[in-house]
């Protein structure tokens, strides 16, 4: 059917419309104060600030952009996650997470909340229609920390920072479980006729890699896991179709805490908690390339796709600095936000 010119028209300009009101803002925790902070990342200047709650350590905005989602950390003693408005600004009722203590790393996918919780060891999803836990599972690891999920939630990743291991949990499809071996039927039933039933079923494969396994990233052709080892200093390279270890790389660096790709796949980041230095390495020839000054330690990194820009977060220095990856060099600096760490983007109407 052909509309009318002028409808058309109206609907071209209010497609434009709602493009033109869509606004991406930059999310970062100030672990000090207890904050979260809404930057304009064109302007980089703070448009509000929000409450969070004790020791804020990650945050991760809905798909819409209208919620941001704050662990509460604790070191595992806190049990849970900020809920804030990013339309009306407004912090809302937290949500309990009782026993699951510890939560840190989350993602959101599929329109629901994937967070890890160390001190019960497991991860769990929260359901924001239902406003429940509606899947837990535990790993059986010491400080399961940070956490991947596939777009298609088939497959999730997690980083096991004290057992010093890599999770790598895909979904699988198994025959259907029947009795006990050498245990018989119940009378009178049989099997359906056609194939043998099948059930899905989650399968763990534990990856050994470096001591304080903490920080890591799947490389953007899902190739490749690289982990950054605080402990050792060192980075294991999983390959993630063979769910092992390939190759591991001894750039120093020893209390990493996250590593992160650029969006090209070129080079890979590092920010070390106790260092001054950005490790910067050529994931080609596996070596580091640049070792950027950057303050006096940083915890969290979070890539700008857009603008080939990444922001690190100086946790010590109260500062969030901006590296331009075309370049590898500092252009601007965050000023005034106390202790910051983790970072997200949050794109909304």
């Amino acid at each position: 059917m052909r509309l009318p010119l002028r409808t058309a028209t109206s609907l071209l300009a209010l497609t434009l419309s709602t493009t033109a009101l869509a606004q991406t803002t930059l999310l970062a925790l100030s672990k000090h104060d207890h904050t979260l902070s809404v930057i304009d990342p064109t302007t980089l200047k703070v448009l509000y600030t929000l409450p969070v709650g004790p020791d804020p350590h990650e945050v991760i905005a809905s798909t819409d952009g209208t919620t941001a989602y704050v662990s509460n950390y604790g070191g595992g003693a806190f049990h849970t996650l900020a809920v804030l408005d990013l339309i009306h600004h407004t912090a809302l009722a937290s949500i309990d997470l009782g026993p699951l203590n510890g939560p840190h790393g989350l993602t959101f996918v599929g329109g629901k909340l994937y967070f890890t919780a160390e001190g019960a060891k497991v991860i769990g999803r929260f359901d924001p229609a239902t406003q429940k836990v509606d899947w837990v599972l535990g790993t059986g690891q010491n400080r399961t920390h940070m956490i991947y999920v596939s777009p298609d939630l088939q497959h999730i990743i997690t980083s096991n920072v004290a057992s010093a291991t890599v999770s790598l949990i895909d979904m699988q499809t198994l025959p259907q479980q029947g009795p006990p071996p050498g245990m018989k039927p119940p009378a009178g039933m049989h099997p359906p006729p056609g194939p043998p039933p099948t059930r899905k079923d989650w399968n763990e494969t534990v990856v050994p890699v470096g001591h304080g396994s903490e920080g890591f990233d799947l490389s953007p052709d899902n190739k490749e896991i690289w982990v950054a080892n605080a402990q050792d200093g060192t980075i294991s390279i999983i390959d993630y179709a063979a769910k092992k270890v390939i190759d591991t790389l001894h750039p120093d660096v020893r209390s990493a805490n996250r590593l992160k790709f650029t969006p090209d796949g070129k080079h890979v980041l590092v920010s070390l908690l106790g260092n001054p230095d950005l490790v910067m390495l050529d994931t080609a020839t596996r070596k580091a390339i640049k070792r950027l000054p950057i303050g006096t330690g940083a915890a969290g990194i979070l890539i700008d796709p857009t603008n080939n820009r990444a922001f690190v977060a100086n946790t010590p220095d109260n500062k969030i600095t901006i590296i331009d990856l075309n370049t590898l060099t500092i252009t601007a600096h965050i000023p005034n936000i106390a202790e910051p760490d983790g970072m997200a983007w949050a794109t909304h109407p």
